[in-house]
């Protein structure tokens, strides 16, 4: 049955993006004329190393100059990022710095919107950097006046480990469905890395709120809950610095996932409600259901995996070791033909359709690359380490940390 709706899902995004290729290529290939006054808010907390190649992007986007205002804030960095902004860019005039003592991301984020004064507001994560066209392809969108928010498409930038590579793949894949579920109208995320905002869905939902350490998920689903649309650049490209190892992979997602777990249930109200269409009946039960049954399923694979182990332990401690070599020979009677293998092989097909897809969104092309063989050998397997902690944590009450 989970392997049905899970097929099912997956044939249902790609049937989505078939029908929406025309309008793709559209979106793709038009030039923005659109050219309003924009705040990019960049907060900061301990990024001396990458908040000067953030900024830099931002400086050298294709955009008129006087259209934009890059505000940046300091949010209690205990390391050099305060004498790195003064050394740096102290003398640019596109450019404030703000400082204040530490209260987390989203506090940095509604001090700069009281700062801001840009028709449209947008967040730049600071261990992000954008390509020159990204504004100007996201603010094209927003010519529908319709759209409150518009997201952008997110790359790994310059993976160096097997860590970095396997999420490289993953975030291929979450641009496919980024571009999907935008066509649906069931986006749920907005982004830190870049999403931009019309200044005033501020004054009539509210500001940033904790939103338990993923306020970017909390602000779209206020966004959804209150009827407006959120569209995605797919073009706009964003490149962010991944995780380089497990533990800090660990405790990135461990975050992701349990902030998913603890707005889902503050939003629980979306769920199976015919009001909030694709976002309510199907995409998010799908994303929260996932959580659970990935961890069954991989639960299951170890279990089988380990019993197959002991069944041929005592096999050999019973009958020995053959080592003889009887010859090769196929015999079409003994080709597994279980339904449940013929659907996990028809899901993986798909999977690996869909994720190159979401590769040629991103780099224009379909390519095959050992980053797809990290992503199948090892994420599945360590998925559940960080899903498991994020429901016990969410059962017993027990908080998560930013880092």
């Amino acid at each position: 049955m989970l392997l049905f709706v899970s097929l099912y899902f997956e044939v249902f995004l790609l049937v989505t993006y078939l029908e929406k290729r025309i309008q793709i290529k559209y979106e793709t290939s038009r030039k923005n004329t659109f050219f309003p006054s924009v705040s990019i808010i960049v907060p900061c907390f301990n990024e001396e190393h990458t908040v000067v190649k953030t900024i830099q992007s931002l400086l050298r986007l294709d955009y008129p100059e006087e259209k934009i205002e890059i505000i940046v804030v300091n949010d209690g960095s205990r390391d050099k990022t305060a004498q790195i902004l003064k050394e740096n860019f102290s003398t640019e005039k596109r450019i404030t710095v703000l400082h204040k003592e530490n209260g987390g991301k989203y506090t940095a984020l509604n001090y700069g919107l009281t700062h801001s004064h840009g028709e449209f507001v947008g967040c730049l994560d600071a261990d992000s950097f954008v390509e020159p066209s990204t504004l100007s392809n996201i603010i094209s969108y927003f010519e529908d006046k319709t759209i409150m928010s518009v997201v952008p498409s997110i790359i790994v930038h310059s993976p160096s480990t097997v860590i970095q590579s396997f999420q490289q793949v993953e975030y291929q894949w979450g641009i496919f469905l980024r571009k999907v579920l935008s066509y649906l109208g069931a986006l749920y995320v907005t982004p830190g890395p870049f999403s931009i905002f019309r200044r005033e869905i501020f004054n009539v939902i509210g500001t940033y709120t904790e939103g338990h350490k993923t306020e970017d998920l909390e602000f779209a689903l206020r966004l959804q809950k209150n009827h407006y649309r959120i569209a995605n650049a797919h073009s706009a490209y964003v490149h962010t610095v991944a995780p380089k190892t497990l533990k800090t992979l660990y405790a990135q997602r461990l975050r992701w996932t349990y902030g998913f777990l603890k707005n889902a249930f503050d939003y629980r109200e979306l769920f199976f409600k015919k009001e909030y269409g694709h976002l309510g009946l199907f995409v998010l039960p799908m994303a929260a259901g996932t959580i659970f049954t990935t961890l069954y399923t991989v639960g299951n694979v170890i279990f089988e995996m380990l019993m197959k182990g002991v069944e041929k332990w005592v096999e050999i401690a019973t009958v020995g070791v053959d080592i003889s070599w009887k010859g090769f020979h196929f015999d079409w009677f003994f080709l597994n033909t279980d339904g449940i293998l013929f659907l996990s092989t028809i899901l993986s097909v798909i999977t690996v359709l869909l994720i190159l897809i979401g590769k040629k969104l991103a780099v224009g092309k379909m390519t095959f690359s050992r980053d797809l063989v990290y992503f199948f050998l090892l994420f599945p397997f360590i998925t559940p380490l960080w899903l498991g902690t994020a429901i016990y944590r969410v059962a017993f009450s027990k908080k998560v940390s930013w880092r």
